[in-house]
């Protein structure tokens, strides 16, 4: 056993704190990393305080992991001793399934296995997260990252930015494009900064005027408040695609409304509620809504290169380990600019 130093929830009503547990040994095809930085992404939050349902304590959260290859199995063949390499949202899946075989272990039909809050798939093992100074994944579920990439904004990238980046692919973005991002927070700004690399016409649709300046820093072509309800109905018919990052309720026909014929709005984010949804606004233009969740190891990788490629990455906040809670409080009253990121060397 690989012995590991994190922080832990012991309880869905605990604070976070210092936790010394195990990870399995070594194997064959397996890489031991030592975590630099891990990002702190919403979700974390929702499940060690149990508002997702499922929940196994203790917990240790994180799934946006960036650091360096300390040691490597007898069989790897992708990685070697000091190679910089992340690992995302999933650490295996059933590799038999459709979607496996098609690089969408994502949508696995037997269901992922998360990097925290779930079991290996001896139905037994918990998986333990990036909360920690290390880890150990089989080597097809980490990417190499690109060397001129600073591993602290690389780290959100592992699940904020394939959040974006896979769909993007998938509705195929490009210079043409008339993309709107829905809300700019940590998935937000990610999409912004995506789409721009893309070639597209990116308009930001948020509710703060206080990242307005944010939003053209990074690239915006337009900025709009969502509160404007004037302004929202003067863009009927603008858009091919919408990526919905929010995850507050709102009101979502006046968006579609926003949708040329034949455009599509991509749920990102997760309202704690159903939408209400007008079919005629759809039926009108030929629009559609669609969802994606995270992305594929193959789509991971591609990012992760693009992004070197590119130089881009994630705008964060830099926190160390005995700062988390706090963290939680502020990522929950949007009050960061634009994801937290815990120095793990500092475990």
């Amino acid at each position: 056993m690989i012995t590991s130093r994190g922080y832990a929830a012991l309880s869905a009503k605990a604070p976070l704190a210092p936790w010394t547990f195990d990870r399995r040994s070594l194997g064959d095809r397996d890489v031991k990393i030592d975590i630099h930085y891990s990002g702190i992404c919403h979700s974390d939050i929702h499940q060690a305080r149990e508002e997702w349902g499922k929940a196994i304590f203790p917990m240790v959260p994180g799934h946006e992991i960036a650091g360096i290859v300390s040691e490597v199995g007898s069989s790897v063949r992708k990685f070697k001793i000091g190679d910089p390499i992340g690992v995302g949202v999933f650490v295996d899946s059933c590799r038999k399934c459709a979607s496996c075989n098609s690089g969408d272990e994502n949508y696995c039909e037997k269901n992922m296995t998360a990097t925290y809050n779930d079991l290996e798939r001896d139905g037994i093992t918990p998986t333990y997260g990036g909360y920690a100074n290390n880890f150990v994944v089989h080597e097809d579920y980490a990417v190499l990252i690109p060397k001129n990439l600073e591993l602290s904004g690389v780290a959100p990238l592992l699940c904020a930015g394939i959040t974006l980046y896979s769909p993007m692919k998938y509705w195929n973005v490009n210079s043409k494009s008339q993309v709107a991002i829905m809300g700019l927070g940590g998935l937000g700004h990610m999409g912004l900064k995506f789409a721009k690399a893309l070639g597209a016409h990116v308009t930001v649709l948020s509710h703060s005027a206080a990242k307005e300046k944010d939003a053209y820093r990074m690239g915006a072509d337009n900025f709009l408040l969502s509160t404007d309800s004037e302004a929202l109905i003067s863009l009927k018919s603008s858009f091919d695609l919408i990526f919905n990052t929010v995850s507050a309720e709102h009101d979502i026909n006046i968006y579609l409304n926003t949708l040329k014929l034949n455009g599509t709005v991509v749920i990102i984010g997760l309202p704690g509620k159903p939408f209400s949804v007008n079919p005629g606004i759809l039926l009108g233009a030929r629009r559609s809504m669609a969802g994606s969740m995270i992305g594929g190891m193959k789509d991971l990788q591609e990012m992760i290169d693009f992004c070197g490629e590119k130089n881009i990455l994630s705008d964060v906040e830099i926190v160390e380990p005995a700062y988390i809670n706090e963290a939680f409080t502020r990522t929950v009253a949007s009050d960061v600019r634009y994801r937290f990121v815990v120095d793990a060397r500092k475990f």
